[in-house]
């Protein structure tokens, strides 16, 4: 009898479930990494900076399904630090909540990318909201209230169509409010006062809104109608007095729930209107109006095509009306006035942007076939560089020993680049550009542009040739090289020891701020379109100056290759402002890495680097691995996962969703101040580093 109840008490104890090991890897890590980062608060009782069991060991906060971590709820815990930049791994987390806790900076890019509940209020936020919100498709509520978010708002809420309530009410928020709040078509809870948001709030006239809080901002315009019967706060704004101007003719009558209306129905108004239910849309007799009137211009015109054609054999004709075309030779064209030109790129674009119809003699006479079969460009005038100095093809051929070999220090896609020394010792750079197709005709208009650029951040123009069909600009010229020559040929100019972090981060702070002067202080904007390490180039101080600003009309798209280019650039041939942008990033990353944007010598899985490093961008342990060997692991921790966030908001595949240089100038400036640059290093601590040597 003994032994058969000590086999059933041995059944019963193997069927007894026990409580070791349940949390999936992955979630344990991201905790780990997120108690450091609060700087292990007492208040987290049971957790761990390392190992540990989150789900078996009933970790405060967290809330677990099986092995994975479902929910976490730190609200109101006094908790200071950050949260890390793991959390992207906790796939299976719904509901995130730390509100109510000292956890200033900025909202880290990376988030569990599942959630449906997003609560970080009142934490003491600052910056903008992060792209990874907008990749939140199971989103239901969004609570970033209290904070002290500023700028204007993204338009990144195209995707969010399941959120129900947002709340973003006391912050600093400006602008208009995006468009893609109109796609918001499942909320009905919406909290925006306590801001300065500008403009009207038309976007959210057919969200089915129960309760709208817009009070305290700076909003203009009408309230829509149909937001008239909701619970809303409205005050403290300047809202148009009188009643509302009528939609345009043939606008469709707005009405609530407009996210069920189909493109192209003819749904009846729901909004309490007084047009009883009519249709939207363009009456039968207006279109019946519309239809007579296109027939009667057609008829005029045909009316007077046939009379210019009768008229084609006559000996003159009498011209009264402006023509796009200048007359024919040997009759004069009256010369254009020079046009004032500003930091422009693309002259063609410029020069079309500012013509108009020559004026000329109406009362001449001449021969409508000869007319219409050869027209004549007018005259183009050149405008003067003012600040360049006009060279001659001896005095440069004499400075760089008639470009021999010796001094060719680089070459690019717009051109060789040579050391010129000049009989009183001076030293500069000349570019010889190679000539394309209507480079020679635009070739002083572009100068004209170039010279007009200044910044301590941008290689300075000096002067330039015109002679026996050559083009050359003449530049300030740098020791140190490129960044390239840095980065890449260590070992030709074993330079590779002066790149310690501070001065990555100087490098890529200092090229920011000339990109923000070029895009966001030039008026119009010039966009680069050449954006690469060999593009940027190192003073005695290792300061970088951007070289070939406002060459963009050299650049053909053939030429956007080497893995600087963003996707849209390959597929559709389009180069924007965004693209400088994208080719900025590949650039940073260049600097954490060390690598070249593409290197057919590595695998095929690391050839690209946007695509190999971008994945990795907010895994600190995968980031520390690719980080570049050549600075033996002297970096701050927190410095390097900040500069990770700004590539990865850079290389954005969608060009819409990466930030304005200005943006990015803020973040490297804020990453810089806030950096202590002795301390919290991986491996050896970097004594010698210092806030000091950065610029202001």
């Amino acid at each position: 009898m003994a032994p058969l109840m000590f086999f059933i008490i041995i059944i019963i104890f193997l069927h007894v479930p026990t409580n070791t090991a349940n949390t999936d890897p992955s979630d344990v890590s991201a905790l780990n990494a997120m108690y450091q980062n609060l700087n292990s608060p007492g208040q987290l009782t049971k957790w761990s900076s390392a190992g540990g069991d989150p789900c078996a060991e009933n970790w405060k906060g967290v809330t677990c399904s099986g092995s994975r971590v479902t929910e976490i709820n730190l609200s109101s815990l006094g908790l200071s630090g950050g949260i890390g930049f793991q959390l992207s791994s906790l796939t299976s987390v719904t509901s995130f909540d730390v509100s109510n806790n000292y956890l200033g900076n900025q909202i880290p890019y990376s988030l569990p990318p599942n959630l449906q509940r997003l609560n970080l209020a009142n934490c003491g936020y600052s910056g903008n909201l992060p792209y990874s919100i907008s990749q939140m498709t199971s989103l239901k509520f969004l609570n970033v209230a209290g904070n002290q978010i500023s700028g204007q708002l993204p338009d990144m809420f195209g995707k969010l169509s399941a959120l129900t309530t947002l709340d973003l009410s006391s912050n600093s928020m400006t602008g208009d409010l995006p468009e893609s709040f109109s796609l918001l078509s499942s909320a009905t809870d919406m909290y925006l006062q306590n801001n300065q948001f500008t403009g009207t709030i038309d976007v959210l006239a057919n969200l089915p809104l129960k309760n709208l809080n817009v009070a305290n901002n700076k909003f203009s315009g009408w309230v829509p109608s149909q937001l008239r019967n909701i619970n809303l706060q409205k005050d403290g704004n300047s809202w148009n007095s009188g009643p509302a101007p009528p939609p345009p003719p043939g606008t469709p009558a707005a009405g609530r729930g407009g996210q069920n209306r189909q493109p192209g129905s003819n749904n009846p108004s729901a909004d309490g209107s007084s047009d009883g239910g009519k249709k939207s849309g363009v009456g039968g007799g207006a279109i019946a109006g519309i239809v007579i009137s296109i027939l009667v211009v057609g008829a005029i015109i045909a009316f007077f095509l046939l009379k210019k054609r009768s008229k084609k054999k006559s000996a003159d004709i009498e011209r009264t009306d402006d023509h796009t075309f200048a007359p024919v030779a040997p009759h004069p064209v009256k010369e254009m006035k020079p046009v004032q030109a500003s930091s422009m790129v693309d002259t063609k674009t410029f020069e079309i942007a500012n013509l108009k119809p020559p004026s000329f003699d109406h009362h001449k006479s001449f021969d409508d076939e000869e007319f219409s079969a050869i027209p004549v460009v007018p005259k183009k005038v050149h405008v003067a560089p003012p600040d360049a100095t006009s060279y001659s093809v001896a005095d440069l051929q004499i400075a760089t020993n008639s470009f021999s070999a010796d001094n060719l220090i680089g070459e690019g896609s717009t051109g060789r680049v040579f050391r010129a020394e000049f009989e009183d010792g001076k030293v500069v750079a000349v570019k010889k550009i190679v000539s394309s197709g209507g480079v020679s005709d635009d070739f002083i208009d572009m100068v004209s542009g170039v010279s007009r650029l200044h910044h301590p951040n941008i290689t300075e123009l000096i002067g330039y040739c015109s002679e026996h069909g050559q083009q050359l600009l003449v530049y300030e010229f740098f020791n140190n090289g490129s960044l390239y020559d840095l980065l890449h040929l260590s070992d030709e100019y074993n330079n590779s020891k002066s790149l310690i972090w501070n001065t990555r981060v100087k490098i890529a702070l200092g090229t920011a701020r000339a990109l923000e002067y070029l895009h966001e202080v030039c008026s119009p904007s010039v966009i680069h379109k050449n954006i690469k390490s060999t593009n940027i180039l190192l003073d005695l101080e290792l300061n970088p100056h951007l070289s070939d600003c406002g060459l963009a009309s050299l650049v053909s798209d053939a030429d956007q290759t080497g893995g600087y280019s963003g996707p849209e650039v390959s597929m559709s041939g389009q180069y924007t402002i965004k693209s400088d942008v994208y080719s900025f990033g590949v650039t940073m990353l260049e600097l954490l890495t060390g690598r070249k944007p593409f290197d057919s010598s590595r695998t095929r899985a690391e050839q690209s680097l946007v695509r190999w490093a971008a994945p990795q961008l907010h895994d600190m342990d995968a980031l520390a691995k690719m980080v570049d060997p050549a600075l033996k692991g002297l970096y701050p921790v927190k410095s390097l996962s900040r500069f990770a966030d700004v590539i990865a908001l850079c290389v954005q595949p969608e060009p819409e969703f990466r930030p304005a240089m200005s943006e990015v100038v803020e973040a490297l400036v804020r990453l810089v101040q806030r950096a202590n640059m002795s301390k919290r290093t991986v491996g050896v601590e970097q004594g010698r580093s210092g806030n000091q040597e950065f610029m202001p």
